[in-house]
């Protein structure tokens, strides 16, 4: 995969709280998942392209479920937090404006669940029109075929799918 331009690419990470990252899921445990975001979202900090955190806060109540908050020390200062209250990211949360004040024409995209926050999040970014990178390893859902279906089918259409470790930046502008 040809290095990305860190001048017009974002990292968007869903859902990646403690709460879900401690589910049981497929194929691969949440630890893994979070050890490859973590990568990529420091190799796109120190290529000076924007990190951005999605998490879900469940609506009408009026105190979220223990572990709702996102993982320990994985926002880092110049990263940004989106709160959404839908599955995907996008609806009434101010992501699209984000990404467009951050000059973000491409998205790379990892987090939890592949098939519900990631590839809703997606379909609404590739409607928007965004090019979309999946790092399928930064990504798990509640059961392996879930993950397939959505890694295997949809996303080929939406976008270019790729190990983490295969996802480059040119390097600071």
């Amino acid at each position: 995969m040809p290095a990305l331009d860190p001048g017009s690419t974002a990292l968007v990470l869903v859902d990646l709280m403690e709460r879900i990252v401690a589910l049981p899921l497929a194929p691969r445990p949440g630890t893994d998942v979070l050890a490859a975001s973590a990568r990529l979202a420091d190799a796109f900090r120190d290529a000076g392209a924007p990190v951005v955190h999605i998490r879900v806060e469940r609506p009408h109540v009026d105190t979220q479920p223990p572990g709702s908050e996102l993982v320990p020390d994985l926002v880092r200062d110049g990263d940004h937090v989106v709160v959404k209250r839908t599955i995907g990211g996008f609806q009434d949360t101010g992501l699209h404006e984000l990404l467009a004040g951050l000059g973000a024409t491409t998205l790379v995209l990892g987090g939890i669940a592949t098939n519900l926050g990631v590839e809703s999040t997606a379909r609404a970014a590739c409607d928007l029109g965004y090019e979309l990178v999946f790092a399928e390893d930064a990504m798990a859902a509640l059961t392996a075929d879930e993950h397939r279906a959505s890694v295997d089918l949809d996303f080929p259409r939406l976008g270019t799918v790729t190990a983490a470790s295969a996802i480059t930046l040119d390097g600071p502008e």
